[in-house]
Protein backbone atom coordinates (compact mmCIF):
# COMPACT_ATOMS: atom_id res chain seq x y z
CA UNK A 1 0.00 0.00 0.00
CA UNK A 2 1.45 3.53 -0.45
CA UNK A 3 1.61 4.38 2.78
CA UNK A 4 4.76 6.09 4.30
CA UNK A 5 5.12 6.34 7.93
CA UNK A 6 4.42 10.80 8.72
CA UNK A 7 7.47 13.03 10.07
CA UNK A 8 6.85 15.01 12.48
CA UNK A 9 8.05 18.53 10.88
CA UNK A 10 10.34 20.83 12.42
CA UNK A 11 9.11 24.29 14.24
CA UNK A 12 11.70 25.81 11.56
CA UNK A 13 10.44 24.07 8.44
CA UNK A 14 7.11 25.37 9.39
CA UNK A 15 8.00 28.97 9.78
CA UNK A 16 9.83 29.06 6.07
CA UNK A 17 6.43 28.17 4.52
CA UNK A 18 4.25 30.28 6.48
CA UNK A 19 6.83 33.05 5.35
CA UNK A 20 7.29 31.41 1.71
CA UNK A 21 3.28 31.62 1.40
CA UNK A 22 3.03 35.24 2.46
CA UNK A 23 5.15 36.46 -0.22
CA UNK A 24 3.70 34.20 -2.85
CA UNK A 25 0.50 35.33 -1.79
CA UNK A 26 2.14 39.27 -2.21
CA UNK A 27 1.42 39.77 1.52
CA UNK A 28 4.95 40.72 2.06
CA UNK A 29 6.58 42.69 -0.87
CA UNK A 30 9.85 42.93 -2.17
CA UNK A 31 11.82 45.32 0.60
CA UNK A 32 9.55 45.21 3.41
CA UNK A 33 11.19 44.63 6.80
CA UNK A 34 10.67 41.38 8.78
CA UNK A 35 9.31 42.21 12.34
CA UNK A 36 12.58 42.35 15.04
CA UNK A 37 13.18 38.52 15.74
CA UNK A 38 12.01 38.48 19.35
CA UNK A 39 8.56 40.32 18.16
CA UNK A 40 8.31 37.61 15.25
CA UNK A 41 8.78 34.68 17.41
CA UNK A 42 6.25 36.29 19.79
CA UNK A 43 3.45 36.04 16.70
CA UNK A 44 4.90 32.81 15.41
CA UNK A 45 4.96 30.82 19.01
CA UNK A 46 8.07 29.68 18.17
CA UNK A 47 11.49 29.75 19.84
CA UNK A 48 14.12 32.31 18.55
CA UNK A 49 16.30 29.00 17.69
CA UNK A 50 13.98 28.15 15.77
CA UNK A 51 13.03 30.90 14.11
CA UNK A 52 16.70 31.81 12.95
CA UNK A 53 16.89 28.24 11.70
CA UNK A 54 13.99 29.60 9.24
CA UNK A 55 15.21 32.54 8.18
CA UNK A 56 18.97 31.54 7.71
CA UNK A 57 16.88 29.00 5.08
CA UNK A 58 14.91 31.71 3.32
CA UNK A 59 17.82 34.09 3.19
CA UNK A 60 20.27 30.67 1.34
CA UNK A 61 17.32 30.75 -0.82
CA UNK A 62 17.48 34.07 -2.19
CA UNK A 63 14.03 34.60 -0.32
CA UNK A 64 14.99 37.53 2.74
CA UNK A 65 18.32 39.43 2.69
CA UNK A 66 19.51 40.76 5.82
CA UNK A 67 21.03 44.34 6.26
CA UNK A 68 23.47 45.13 9.09
CA UNK A 69 21.85 47.30 11.52
CA UNK A 70 18.45 47.15 9.75
CA UNK A 71 17.34 44.09 9.96
CA UNK A 72 15.42 41.46 8.00
CA UNK A 73 14.03 42.35 4.50
CA UNK A 74 11.86 40.58 2.15
CA UNK A 75 14.57 40.36 -1.04
CA UNK A 76 13.88 41.49 -4.93
CA UNK A 77 11.95 38.50 -5.68
CA UNK A 78 10.51 39.97 -8.87
CA UNK A 79 13.18 40.99 -10.26
CA UNK A 80 12.94 41.60 -14.20
CA UNK A 81 11.84 39.31 -17.49
CA UNK A 82 14.00 41.55 -19.48
CA UNK A 83 17.05 42.37 -19.49
CA UNK A 84 19.11 45.58 -19.20
CA UNK A 85 19.64 46.07 -22.74
CA UNK A 86 16.18 45.34 -23.91
CA UNK A 87 14.78 47.26 -20.94
CA UNK A 88 16.90 50.57 -22.38
CA UNK A 89 15.19 49.79 -26.10
CA UNK A 90 11.53 49.67 -24.28
CA UNK A 91 12.42 53.40 -22.80
CA UNK A 92 13.41 54.40 -26.19
CA UNK A 93 10.95 53.00 -28.53
CA UNK A 94 6.79 54.33 -28.64
CA UNK A 95 5.95 51.40 -30.53
CA UNK A 96 6.87 49.73 -26.70
CA UNK A 97 4.82 51.73 -24.55
CA UNK A 98 1.78 51.12 -26.48
CA UNK A 99 2.13 47.53 -26.28
CA UNK A 100 2.79 47.69 -22.78
CA UNK A 101 0.07 49.55 -22.28
CA UNK A 102 -2.58 46.93 -24.29
CA UNK A 103 -1.10 44.45 -22.22
CA UNK A 104 -2.13 46.34 -19.35
CA UNK A 105 -5.25 46.58 -20.44
CA UNK A 106 -5.77 42.80 -21.52
CA UNK A 107 -4.15 41.53 -17.94
CA UNK A 108 -5.55 44.33 -15.74
CA UNK A 109 -9.42 44.01 -17.18
CA UNK A 110 -9.13 40.45 -16.66
CA UNK A 111 -7.66 40.74 -13.19
CA UNK A 112 -10.93 43.68 -12.28
CA UNK A 113 -13.28 40.97 -13.59
CA UNK A 114 -11.53 38.19 -11.54
CA UNK A 115 -11.62 40.61 -7.75
CA UNK A 116 -15.52 41.51 -8.48
CA UNK A 117 -16.05 37.36 -8.67
CA UNK A 118 -13.73 36.55 -6.36
CA UNK A 119 -12.02 39.01 -4.45
CA UNK A 120 -13.11 39.34 -0.62
CA UNK A 121 -14.76 42.29 1.23
CA UNK A 122 -11.67 42.79 2.65
CA UNK A 123 -10.24 42.75 -0.83
CA UNK A 124 -12.76 44.90 -1.82
CA UNK A 125 -11.78 47.52 1.72
CA UNK A 126 -8.41 47.71 0.47
CA UNK A 127 -9.66 49.29 -2.72
CA UNK A 128 -12.05 51.34 -1.53
CA UNK A 129 -9.88 52.65 1.05
CA UNK A 130 -6.77 53.94 -1.21
CA UNK A 131 -9.80 55.44 -3.63
CA UNK A 132 -10.96 57.30 -0.76
CA UNK A 133 -6.99 58.62 -0.34
CA UNK A 134 -6.62 58.93 -3.85
CA UNK A 135 -9.60 61.72 -3.84
CA UNK A 136 -7.90 63.24 -0.54
CA UNK A 137 -4.40 63.38 -2.28
CA UNK A 138 -5.02 65.50 -4.94
CA UNK A 139 -4.08 65.95 -8.65
CA UNK A 140 -1.40 63.52 -9.34
CA UNK A 141 0.49 65.79 -11.81
CA UNK A 142 1.80 67.94 -8.60
CA UNK A 143 1.84 64.95 -6.16
CA UNK A 144 4.30 62.16 -6.03
CA UNK A 145 2.23 60.70 -3.51
CA UNK A 146 -0.76 60.79 -5.50
CA UNK A 147 0.54 59.73 -8.10
CA UNK A 148 1.90 56.41 -6.18
CA UNK A 149 -2.13 56.25 -4.90
CA UNK A 150 -2.51 55.64 -9.02
CA UNK A 151 -0.03 52.75 -9.15
CA UNK A 152 -1.35 50.99 -5.17
CA UNK A 153 -5.00 51.13 -6.88
CA UNK A 154 -4.36 49.38 -9.78
CA UNK A 155 -1.69 46.92 -7.31
CA UNK A 156 -4.73 46.25 -5.38
CA UNK A 157 -6.88 45.17 -7.79
CA UNK A 158 -4.25 42.52 -8.99
CA UNK A 159 -3.79 41.22 -5.47
CA UNK A 160 -8.19 41.22 -5.33
CA UNK A 161 -7.44 38.89 -8.07
CA UNK A 162 -6.23 35.94 -6.20
CA UNK A 163 -3.92 34.62 -9.28
CA UNK A 164 -0.27 34.38 -7.92
CA UNK A 165 1.06 34.51 -11.49
CA UNK A 166 -0.63 37.26 -12.54
CA UNK A 167 0.07 39.51 -9.45
CA UNK A 168 3.79 39.03 -9.54
CA UNK A 169 3.88 39.16 -13.27
CA UNK A 170 2.30 42.72 -13.39
CA UNK A 171 4.24 43.51 -9.97
CA UNK A 172 7.17 43.36 -11.82
CA UNK A 173 5.61 45.40 -14.72
CA UNK A 174 4.49 48.24 -12.27
CA UNK A 175 8.03 48.32 -10.74
CA UNK A 176 9.13 49.65 -14.53
CA UNK A 177 6.48 51.94 -14.92
CA UNK A 178 7.64 53.70 -11.47
CA UNK A 179 11.13 53.44 -12.40
CA UNK A 180 10.27 55.58 -15.79
CA UNK A 181 10.78 52.89 -18.17
CA UNK A 182 7.55 53.57 -20.40
CA UNK A 183 7.09 56.70 -19.27
CA UNK A 184 6.97 59.44 -17.07
CA UNK A 185 3.35 59.27 -15.25
CA UNK A 186 3.73 62.51 -13.66
CA UNK A 187 4.76 64.60 -16.96
CA UNK A 188 1.66 62.17 -18.53
CA UNK A 189 -0.82 63.39 -15.91
CA UNK A 190 0.22 67.25 -16.09
CA UNK A 191 0.72 67.22 -19.74
CA UNK A 192 -2.56 65.43 -21.49
CA UNK A 193 -4.34 64.13 -18.88
CA UNK A 194 -6.90 65.95 -16.39
CA UNK A 195 -7.53 65.58 -12.67
CA UNK A 196 -10.80 65.15 -12.85
CA UNK A 197 -10.71 62.71 -16.13
CA UNK A 198 -8.92 59.96 -14.34
CA UNK A 199 -10.31 60.43 -10.59
CA UNK A 200 -13.83 60.00 -12.53
CA UNK A 201 -12.47 56.64 -14.21
CA UNK A 202 -11.14 55.29 -10.54
CA UNK A 203 -14.48 55.74 -9.29
CA UNK A 204 -16.17 53.61 -11.80
CA UNK A 205 -13.70 50.97 -11.64
CA UNK A 206 -14.00 50.83 -7.49
CA UNK A 207 -17.62 51.41 -8.09
CA UNK A 208 -17.91 48.14 -10.32
CA UNK A 209 -16.05 46.43 -8.13
CA UNK A 210 -18.11 47.33 -4.63
CA UNK A 211 -21.21 46.41 -6.61
CA UNK A 212 -19.49 43.03 -7.73
CA UNK A 213 -20.05 43.93 -10.98
CA UNK A 214 -17.75 41.59 -13.24
CA UNK A 215 -18.19 43.00 -17.03
CA UNK A 216 -18.78 46.74 -15.27
CA UNK A 217 -15.53 46.40 -13.98
CA UNK A 218 -13.71 44.95 -16.58
CA UNK A 219 -14.96 47.43 -19.09
CA UNK A 220 -14.01 50.35 -16.59
CA UNK A 221 -10.29 49.19 -16.57
CA UNK A 222 -10.39 48.98 -20.61
CA UNK A 223 -12.00 52.26 -20.62
CA UNK A 224 -9.21 53.91 -18.33
CA UNK A 225 -6.20 51.90 -20.22
CA UNK A 226 -7.59 53.52 -23.46
CA UNK A 227 -8.03 57.18 -22.48
CA UNK A 228 -4.07 56.38 -21.31
CA UNK A 229 -2.79 55.16 -24.38
CA UNK A 230 -4.65 57.81 -26.13
CA UNK A 231 -3.50 60.52 -23.89
CA UNK A 232 0.34 59.36 -24.42
CA UNK A 233 -0.29 59.21 -28.06
CA UNK A 234 -1.36 63.20 -27.67
CA UNK A 235 1.92 63.79 -25.55
CA UNK A 236 4.13 62.00 -28.29
CA UNK A 237 2.60 63.90 -31.00
CA UNK A 238 2.73 67.02 -29.16
CA UNK A 239 6.63 66.51 -28.38
CA UNK A 240 7.52 65.66 -31.69
CA UNK A 241 5.41 68.92 -33.42
CA UNK A 242 7.30 70.84 -30.82
CA UNK A 243 10.75 69.26 -31.94
CA UNK A 244 9.32 70.48 -35.51
CA UNK A 245 8.62 74.06 -34.66
CA UNK A 246 11.84 74.59 -32.95
CA UNK A 247 13.79 73.67 -35.86
CA UNK A 248 11.53 75.28 -37.85
CA UNK A 249 12.61 78.84 -35.87
CA UNK A 250 16.06 77.89 -35.96
CA UNK A 251 15.77 78.03 -39.62
CA UNK A 252 14.33 81.18 -40.20
CA UNK A 253 16.71 83.06 -37.10
CA UNK A 254 19.54 81.66 -39.18
CA UNK A 255 18.95 82.80 -42.70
Amino acid sequence: MPFQKVQPEKLSTAVVRQIEKLILRGILRPGERLPSERELAERLGVSRPSLRDALAELQDRGLLSSRAGSGVFVADVLGSAFSPALIQLFASDDEAVFDYLSFRRDLEGMAAERAAKFGSDADLGVIQEIFDRMEEAGDPSISEAAAELDAQFHSAILEASHNVVLLHMMRSMFDMLRKGVFYNRRIMFGQHTTYEALLEQHRAINAALQARDAHAARTAVETHMDYVKQALDEQIRADRNARIAAQRLEHERNR
